[in-house]
């Protein structure tokens, strides 16, 4: 039975089931399919999503979220589980924009879509509605192998090309958030998010503080520190 195509975008990468099978044997759990979820309080209706994934050197899935220009999202809380790769944080808004991204050695595929709220009737639930923003299949990914337990390192986006050939840009708002999901895919044994950022949370003085920006996270992730 045909798929509606919304639907198919909202469960994200369709791999085959040998990659499904051995991402479930190395203990990787990314869970890319967003939710229409009701905040009862504020009698709104808001899309829910989930940051999660991580690697083995072999192989790695990523998935986190975004606002539809690509900009850093506040989680709406973290999640702590047993053992690693899997779920990170929450979280939930009016639009999302989802960056997926599964890792096969070299090769990866990449799938960027946006999801919001459509119109609704009275007294009935808004529809979720879904769009394809980029699609990238068989990408190529340079990556250098770290010391032994220390991971991957990848400096470079993935770089995609057409059925013919001729190189297909990842769209400009969407590159930090592909770079951040990207190092996902290479983060052995991952136990943190890497976009998603802290919401702001009152001090002890009483002041909000700011979260880091996830470039500044990532470098606090590798031991390094933008401040002098």
């Amino acid at each position: 039975m045909p798929v509606d195509p919304c639907t198919a975008l909202r469960r994200g990468l369709s791999l085959p089931h040998r990659a499904v099978r051995r991402l479930a044997q190395v203990g990787i759990f990314a869970k890319p399919d967003v939710s229409l979820e009701h905040q009862h309080l504020a009698r709104r209706y808001v899309i829910r999503g989930v940051e999660s994934g991580g690697a083995v050197e072999e192989i790695g899935r990523y998935v986190s979220f975004a606002g539809e220009q690509g900009e850093p999202l506040s989680y709406l809380h973290p999640i702590d589980v047993v053992g690693v790769n899997g779920l990170h944080a929450v979280v939930v808004a009016p639009i999302l924009a989802r960056v997926e991204m599964f890792r096969a050695g070299r090769t990866c595929e990449l799938l960027i879509t946006k999801h919001w709220l459509g119109p609704a009737e009275v007294g009935k639930r808004p529809t979720l509605e879904s769009s394809l923003l980029f699609r990238g299949v068989h990408g190529y990914l340079e990556i250098d192998s770290g010391k032994k337990g220390r991971g991957i390192n990848s400096p470079r986006l993935p770089v995609f090309y057409s059925r013919g050939g001729e190189p297909r840009e990842i769209p400009e708002p969407f590159r930090v958030v592909v770079d951040a999901v990207t190092r996902g895919t290479v983060c052995i044994g991952c136990t943190h998010g890497h976009y998603l950022v802290a919401p702001k949370s009152a001090g002890l003085d009483g002041q909000s503080s700011e979260s880091e920006s996830p470039e500044e996270e990532s470098l606090a992730h590798s031991g390094q520190s933008q401040k002098p």
